[in-house]
């Protein structure tokens, strides 16, 4: 199985007593998600100051771990030119450490005053991920008239709309500008969510697996911290709404994330 978008970098994940730089915490997610059976995650950066950890990660286990750069929509401050240029000159500079370009977007639940600064920074973003030939990781939050702006000027940049949560109709207006992927997490589990009966308009072979932890974990364990081997839980779940296997959604998953991040 495959978690296309984690945060196991995260403090969140932090262990008493565990030294600085060490991840001890985060490596241990990392072996609970292999014991579990999701031999690859995909770490997306928030801003600059996400590249140290998770290239720690990925140094420590080369073999499960992927990783994507980007600036969140939610991060930018004043110097929100100076942290894209930061980001930017990573991206230019290491390309053959990423996978993706991520999480990049629009989200308007916490801050519209930024709007116009998001619009730049996400436009910019799918202009490098272009350049350079990365899919990219789109992180939409009340924001799906904004981001299919943006989006349309660059329909040729491979994406996946990340913690999709929405309508069939949302799905059709995504599929109007291109044939992009939904991210599929937690979300799918919760009782009052409409999600499962949305997955068989999408189709099993433009769905991706994803936990979004620390954050979204998926029932029983809604509320606690998520990490990456909850996975199977979204799976399971997903195979209940489409008809199919837990093994074939989780080959199925996988196989699209493969050809998604081309690893």
């Amino acid at each position: 199985m495959t978690d296309t978008h984690t945060h196991l970098y995260d403090t969140a994940f932090d262990i008493p007593g565990q030294a600085a730089g060490s991840y001890e915490g985060q490596i241990a997610a990392i072996d609970r998600a292999v014991e579990a059976g999701v031999d690859m995650m995909v770490l997306p950066a928030i801003d600059a100051a996400s590249f140290a950890p998770m290239k720690a990660l990925a140094a420590a286990r080369p073999d499960n771990i992927r990783l994507a750069a980007g600036l969140h929509p939610t991060e930018l401050g004043d110097d929100w030119h100076a942290s894209l240029a930061a980001v930017e000159t990573e991206l230019l500079t290491d390309s053959a450490a990423y996978v993706a370009v991520g999480e990049i977007g629009m989200d308007l639940y916490w801050d519209k005053s930024t709007l116009d600064a998001q619009m730049q920074v996400f436009d910019r973003q799918l202009s490098l991920a272009a350049r350079l030939k990365l899919p990219v990781l789109i992180h939409c939050r009340e924001a799906l008239d904004e981001t299919l702006e943006v989006l349309s000027g660059h329909t040729s940049v491979p994406a996946v709309f990340h913690s999709f949560g929405g309508s069939v109709v949302d799905v059709d207006r995504i599929r109007r500008l291109g044939d992009y992927y939904f991210g599929i997490n937690g979300i799918v589990t919760f009782k009052n969510s409409g999600l499962r009966e949305v997955l068989p308009h999408i189709g099993i072979d433009r769905l991706l697996t994803e936990t979004d932890s620390p954050y979204l974990a998926p029932v029983p364990h809604r509320g606690k911290r998520n990490e990456s081997a909850m996975i199977p839980l979204v799976v399971g779940t997903m195979a209940q709404a489409m008809g199919m296997s837990f093994a074939e959604v989780a080959s199925a998953t996988s196989a699209n994330a493969a050809a998604f991040f081309r690893f």
